[in-house]
């Protein structure tokens, strides 16, 4: 909390204004999410309301709102309903059991400091995951601005339902909520950091009361439960805790992932540090007293998180505010926002959601590597087909595929003295380059470690194999290697041998200490016991 202690006053104002629009953005949220978890929509308010109170404690995310989520409720909806056996009580008893394991899971893995994992969702995966949240975004917002129900399932079922249902638009809640669009988007240009969502908020609060335009068929929010619970740990047996394990540890990896790619998305877009392994004892801490606060799993909302950015948020301290104001509303202020229209709502969220489609980006990506253009365009596709998870998963394991398969194949070429110098450089790259007369000289950049030693043996060799005149010495450079295993020893010692039998002397140039090391400790330090600290040296020992 070092931003805490050396916080700017100055940035008060903006923190409360995205309190204010962040907890407004909240309270329809949590009930609507709550529903879909098949729990009271005080469950929702709960679980927002308490892990609002700790996460901004620990979280590195300045913009980050921990929030009930829909991927996560429908999760909850639609695993506990067996455990149950048709018994409310008993289902919200289990939810409250989710919500802690996944607060042990969560805390476990800070204390492994296990954060570092989710780095591997490189920055292309997240250009895809913001297009494909967006539009999922979307799908979930655009019935709320057209004035019908929305659909289930995952973006394609919704956008379905959309055009299907396009003929039982409202009009006056089109007209409002496009109105209120309007102004954010224009507001968000010419009048950047200001607190134009509250004002559309008030706005829209305002003219539903006075124009009764709930009556008129424009849904609003209604009235909020008031009161707030017993804490405690829930009513479950051991054999429960063991039957939602499952679920807990589903949660934990949709949770975590989804609050580090957004932390890591604000942190890219406003600078500053993410860390991923405090971002896990947040998560951990929020769904601790979630559970023992009568709510359920909860993570960081990406629609949530575009509020409190939009809304002007500066540090953390907005999410204490806004959960502040959950507060007051559950205790005894829940009428303020019942005529607060539902289109106003979806068009805050449309309007954040604009930011998250990154056209120069994409366009970057495009001429800059198709292949990561096509990382990102499988994390898109993903999230749109199967989801959050499962698309920024996806899009990380065909990183991981991408990065071993590089590192799987480093670059590997020949050298060659520059005219007129000692130095040597790539021979392919340069008409001022020449061999030396009897002198093969090699280099690889990066580690020789068994998933490309042979690779890096064959190359060697195909390399030696073009030569027109006989090699003498051959020279492996290994100044750019950082790491050799005990396969890459055992590769350069086999190669030694190979070369040895063709009348070739092969010499180690400039290894580092570590590698040094690791040859010695493999056995083969007399066998590479004339390794020179330049090839200047290795050259004139054969001259």
């Amino acid at each position: 909390m070092n931003w805490l202690a050396a916080y700017d006053r100055g940035f008060l104002r903006s923190d409360a204004v995205a309190g204010v629009t962040l907890a407004a953005f909240l309270l329809p949220a949590a009930l609507a999410d709550a529903s879909l978890a098949g729990l009271p929509p005080e469950a929702g308010l709960y679980a927002c309301l308490f892990g609002g109170l700790v996460f901004w404690i620990f979280c590195s995310s300045r913009h980050t709102a921990i929030s009930v989520t829909s991927a996560i409720s429908l999760l909850v909806g639609t695993s506990i309903g067996d455990l149950a056996g048709g018994d409310a009580a008993r289902f919200w008893a289990l939810a409250m059991a989710t919500a802690l394991l996944v607060a042990a899971l969560a805390v476990g893995a800070w204390a492994f400091k296990a954060g570092a994992v989710v780095n591997f969702v490189s920055e292309t995966v997240l250009l895809g995951f913001k297009c494909g949240i967006a539009f999922v975004l979307a799908s979930t917002q655009i019935p709320k601005l057209f004035g019908f129900s929305g659909g289930e399932g995952g973006f394609w079922p919704r956008a379905a339902h959309i055009l299907r249902h396009l003929g039982e638009t409202h009009a006056l809640s089109l007209a409002l909520g496009l109105a209120a669009l309007a102004v954010l988007l224009v507001g968000k240009r010419l009048l950047p950091g200001r607190p134009v969502a509250l004002a559309v908020v008030a706005l829209g609060v305002a003219a539903t009361t006075i124009f009764q335009l709930a009556t008129r068929g424009v849904q609003v929010l209604g009235a909020v439960p008031q009161g707030l619970p017993p804490i405690g740990l829930p009513d479950v047996s051991l054999s429960d805790w063991n039957g939602v394990f499952p679920l807990a540890m589903a949660c934990f990896l949709l949770a975590a992932v989804e609050t580090s790619a957004i932390g890591r998305m604000f942190a890219l877009k406003h600078g500053g540090r993410f860390d991923a392994n405090r971002e896990l004892l947040a998560l951990g801490c929020a769904n601790a007293l979630s559970g023992l606060g009568h709510g359920f799993p909860i993570s960081g909302g990406m629609s949530q998180s575009l509020v409190n950015e939009s809304g002007g948020a500066r540090t953390p301290l907005s999410g204490l505010l806004a959960a502040a104001i959950l507060l007051a509303v559950t205790v005894g202020f829940s009428g303020l926002l019942a005529n607060l229209p539902k289109p106003v709502l979806a068009a805050i969220v449309l309007a954040a959601v604009t930011g998250l489609v990154d056209v120069k980006a994409l366009a970057r990506l495009w001429r800059f590597s198709r292949t990561e253009f096509g990382v990102a365009a499988i994390a898109f596709i993903g999230v749109l087909g199967q989801g959050i998870l499962r698309g920024v998963l996806l899009g990380a394991a065909l990183s991981l595929l991408i990065l071993i398969r590089r590192a799987s194949q480093p670059n590997a070429a020949e050298l060659g003295r520059i005219h007129g110098s000692s130095q040597f450089a790539t021979l392919s790259h340069g008409d001022d380059r020449e061999r030396v007369p009897g002198v093969f000289v090699f280099r690889i950049d990066g580690g020789l470690l068994y998933f490309n030693a042979d690779f890096v043996r064959d190359r060697f060799l195909a390399l030696l194999a073009e030569r027109s005149d006989r090699a003498a010495v051959a020279v492996f450079l290994l100044s750019a290697v950082p790491l050799v295993d005990l396969a890459g020893a055992d590769m350069l010692a086999e190669l030694r041998h190979v070369l040895r039998e063709r009348g070739i002397d092969l010499r180690l140039v400039a290894p580092n200490a570590v590698v040094r090391r690791r040859l010695a400790a493999a056995g083969h330090e007399e066998r590479f016991a004339q390794g020179y600290l330049s090839i200047e040296r290795a050259l004139s020992a054969k001259e």
